[in-house]
């Protein structure tokens, strides 16, 4: 029979750490707090499969969840000395979401649950104070109101502003209990006349109520977008914890506050965090109040006169740190902590592993190797190879001239330049018309989650190191600062005033996540460097995996990049984007348009040695390492000129008539390119092209063989083969040419011919191919649109509906699609080395720098993948992180 609920408390619990699945990241580590001993407040946990049930049952809860729930209360009951519902000592109760995966802010909490008419007396009685309990109920009844009932907290919070200004009142805590009365009084009015029906009074309707809304914020948007982004599987669902209430703002010996072990900006091996006196832990993360730092170092640092917890209240502050030690021993890692003090008591709420940023989440890795805490092994393995993107953000260029309009916290590192707009709306909108955009509010909400990634970065006026938006922005590798308070934004009439500037959206700003600064106007950016910590991983991954990685490129610019970004040669140059560069464009158009084979040629030469020097180039740059250089791909059209300006600029240039032109360019033009005279069958049509190309490699390789004294082993690629007689006939072409290079300069010349698999057909034909091919490399980008019969370019039109309509998990040009194309690869490879065991086999499409790919190409054997330069450290950690997953690691 399917057990409901497990209880903690009291000293132990029903669950563990090891429940993850089962109770949630939350309701796991509440328990596994309570099995080491420490303070928990006492509560129980709704297992996930509830959430299922839930959904799968047309949103109802099952009837024996409500007896288990109940049961559970009792043992709530028994530890505090208090009762549910209860006019003298009510036990009032936090209801909380806790997903496997942590998904800060994107669900629903309520607190202060069991309040009403009735019990709000008794808390205030209890508590010896009146006013906390009034504050309290107001609290509640505007959660509540908003996460259950579905009125917008804005409402509330506009009445709140008319009372505080009627009272003559700046701040809530200044209000009275007699105050808030009056102000719950109007909360419950504009409740019945904007939902027609009463707030509640029975707390076991409330309990129900507030746990249907966490079970169904599972499915909001926010939720949907935060688990798309993450790729969290929707069928894990939620649990749901219903915890005892502690008060942090039962007065000045009461606080509440969220802290990491660690520095989750920088790694520092230091505590971190924020506290409020007299607050509830919504007031920290909400960004409503400015908060406090913990430590007296940090206190300093900031520049803050206001006391530190240290300083405040050192017997919890010296409890605290001490489980804070515990913490990290017992789970090695960074924790994320929430705790409250109630009256001088510290309650734990929350523990979980802390989202960190890259700089951080290395720093922390190889520290932490360094201590002993965790092996080499677990230090790579820790760390995520996408977030390393962070790393490559720009910074800004410590000469260039900055014009300060304002300055908050440093919340996320990295800079971003980009227009001011006001909206997540309007960022969306920009990024889909290709513009940069600074998304500015005065704080975000998990509803702004949409806009926060659409971003290139995030700046708000309020809140602190731990509000939503600095926790989510760290996350997303996104800079922020945030709490600037010293601008204002005026979001009607969509301005930001920065000390006598006015900014208006659209207007360009610059934001120092590292420093904190906002900056007038677009500033000059380095590229970060990318050493210590970051060097010490990749060093330790280079040692753990087993395949190689290259890069993709064609320019030196590119390949420089790859190389400093530890590339081990190039796995793919496109030749054909060498051809688009200004002074080329019409020499090759000139080749396209000639009448016949002599005019064709006659141009070529012309495109030899530029060819030629950047293949020595690429080669030099290369030092040796093997370059694969595909011949020329696209359909000829694309090279061609396409509007009528254009054509007559073309044929003014190269002598032709413009009517004749646009015949030739017209005759050209082929409905389906992807699938047309493109690949082998320009060289089989044209083997003069194949043959220019050729000589170009092979010169180049001798040339720059001699100046580096590194000797060149060109891989020369023909694409889009489907015939073993395709790529027989273009290689007695490349080795004919081969053969009067050779005798022509008198050095032998080592190379290798092979072909991108691309078409299904290859695949299923590869130990035919492999007789002649000595190496095969996966273009997984046609492999996958021709395995689909899906065009790339067009396919958004409806992945996006089968992504959101659950008909795909992933966009199969993202992620490799492991069950059909990567049943091609396997096939293509195991039948490839059936006929030539010494096969090289690598991947060359976008997958390569996709870690969940790489880890599919890991697991089939390849000896490499290549990826884009910017995205080469990420495939490095992918690799070995793959390697060691296939040796038993986890």
């Amino acid at each position: 029979m399917q057990k409901w609920v497990y209880a903690f408390g009291g000293g132990s619990a029903e669950g563990s750490a090891a429940d993850r699945d089962l109770l949630g990241g939350k309701g796991a580590n509440l328990a596994e707090m309570c099995n080491l001993g420490l303070p928990v407040p006492p509560g129980l946990t709704i297992v996930t499969a509830a959430c299922t049930h839930y959904y799968e049952n047309g949103r109802t809860i099952p009837d024996s969840l409500k007896d288990e729930v109940r049961a559970g209360l009792r043992k709530m009951e028994e530890v505090t000395g208090r009762t549910f519902g209860h006019n003298e000592r009510p036990l009032l109760l936090s209801v909380r979401s806790g997903a496997r995966a942590s998904m800060p802010g994107m669900m629903d909490t309520v607190l202060n649950l069991g309040l009403n008419d009735d019990t709000v007396q008794a808390l205030g009685h209890d508590a010896g104070d009146a006013r906390f309990a009034w504050d309290s109920y107001r609290r509640f009844i505007q959660m509540y109101a908003d996460v259950v009932m579905g009125l917008d907290h804005e409402v509330f919070e506009e009445i709140l502003e008319d009372e505080k200004a009627r009272f003559g009142h700046e701040q809530d805590t200044e209000l009275s209990a007699v105050e808030w009365q009056h102000v719950i009084a109007r909360y419950k009015e504009t409740i019945e006349d904007e939902l027609g029906e009463s707030f509640p009074q029975d707390p076991e309707v409330q309990l129900w109520g507030a746990i249907g809304a966490v079970f169904s914020s599972w499915m909001n948007a926010r939720a949907v977008t935060y688990r798309t982004l993450h790729n969290i599987p929707a069928e894990w669902g939620t649990a749901v914890n219903v915890q005892a209430m502690v008060f942090g703002n039962l007065g000045n010996s009461s606080a509440t506050g969220v802290a990491f072990t660690r520095n989750p900006s920088t790694g520092e091996n230091a505590l971190y965090g924020e506290f409020l006196v007299n607050a509830q832990g919504e007031d920290v993360v909400a960004g409503i109040r400015t908060p406090q730092n913990i430590t007296e170092c940090a206190r300093i640092a900031s520049g803050s006169d206001r006391p530190s917890l240290e300083k405040l209240m050192p017997e919890a502050f010296a409890e605290f740190t001490d489980i804070c030690a515990t913490l990290e021993r017992h789970y090695r890692d960074m924790q994320d902590l929430e705790f409250t003090i109630e009256r001088g008591k510290l309650w734990m709420l929350q523990t979980r592993s802390g989202k960190r940023t890259a700089k951080a989440a290395l720093k922390m890795a190889v520290d932490m190797a360094e201590e002993g805490l965790i092996s080499r092994e677990e230090a790579v393995a820790r760390i995520d190879p996408t977030s390393l993107d962070q790393l490559l953000h720009p910074t800004i260029d410590p000469r260039a001239r900055r014009e300060v309009i304002g300055a908050g916290l440093p919340a996320s590192p990295g800079a971003a330049t980009g227009e001011i707009v006001f909206t997540s709306e309007e960022a969306v909108h920009a990024q889909d018309e290709g513009r940069k955009v600074i998304l500015v509010r005065v704080e975000t909400s998990p509803e702004d989650i949409h806009g926060m990634h659409a971003a290139e970065g995030i700046l708000t006026t309020r809140g602190g190191m731990t509000s939503h938006a600095a926790v989510v922005a760290r996350g997303m590798g996104t800079p922020c600062v945030s709490g600037a308070g010293t601008l204002r934004v005026d979001l009607r009439n969509e301005l930001l005033i920065a000390q006598g500037t006015t900014l208006r959206k659209g207007d360009v700003i610059t934001i120092d996540g590292g420093s904190g600064q906002v900056l007038k106007g677009a500033i000059p950016m380095l590229q970060p460097e990318l050493s210590g910590d970051f060097g010490r991983i990749m060093e330790w991954a280079d040692q753990t995996r087993r395949m190689k990685v290259r890069t993709n490129a064609e320019t030196p610019a590119d390949a420089r990049a790859a190389r400093s970004f530890g590339a081990e040669g190039i796995g793919l140059c496109r030749t054909e984007h060498m051809f688009f560069e200004d002074g080329r464009i019409n020499v090759m158009r000139e080749m396209i348009l000639a009448g016949d084979e002599a005019g064709r040629r006659a141009a070529l030469a012309k495109l030899l040695p530029m060819q030629r020097s950047d293949f020595v180039e690429l080669f030099e740059i290369m030092h040796g390492l093997p370059v694969t250089i595909r011949l020329l791909d696209p359909p000829l059209h694309e090279f061609l000129p396409k509007t009528d300006e254009e054509i007559a600029e073309v044929a003014a240039h190269l002598g032709f008539d413009p009517a004749e032109l646009r015949q030739r360019v017209d005759a050209l033009h082929e409905f389906n390119p992807m699938l047309g005279h493109r690949g082998c069958r320009l060289a089989i049509s044209y083997p003069e092209i194949a043959e220019m190309q050729a000589r170009a490699i092979f010169e180049a390789a001798c040339q720059a063989a001699k100046e580096t004294g590194a000797a060149v082993v060109p891989e020369i690629m023909v694409p889009l083969v489907g015939l073993k007689s395709e790529l027989d006939y273009v290689k007695a072409r490349i080795e004919a040419v081969a053969r009067e290079v050779i005798a022509e300069g008198g050095v032998a010349i080592e190379y290798l011919v092979g072909t991108m698999i691309e078409l299904p057909r290859a695949a299923l034909r590869a130990h035919v191919i492999a007789e002649s091919a000595e190496f095969f490399s996966f273009g997984t980008n046609d492999l996958t649109q021709t395995t689909f019969g899906i065009s790339r370019d067009d396919a958004s039109q409806f992945l996006t509906t089968y992504l959101q309509k659950g008909i795909v998990e992933r966009d199969p040009f993202v992620q490799l699609d492991f069950d059909g194309v990567g049943e091609l690869i396997q096939i293509a490879a195991e039948r490839g080395r059936r006929t030539r065991n010494d096969l090289k086999l690598g991947i060359c499409g976008e997958h390569g720098g996709d870690p969940a790919s790489i880890r599919f190409c890991e697991e089939a054997g390849l000896d490499y993948v290549s990826c884009s330069p910017f995205r080469v450290p990420i495939a490095r950690l992918a690799a070995a992180q793959a390697a060691f997953t296939g040796r038993g690691g986890r």
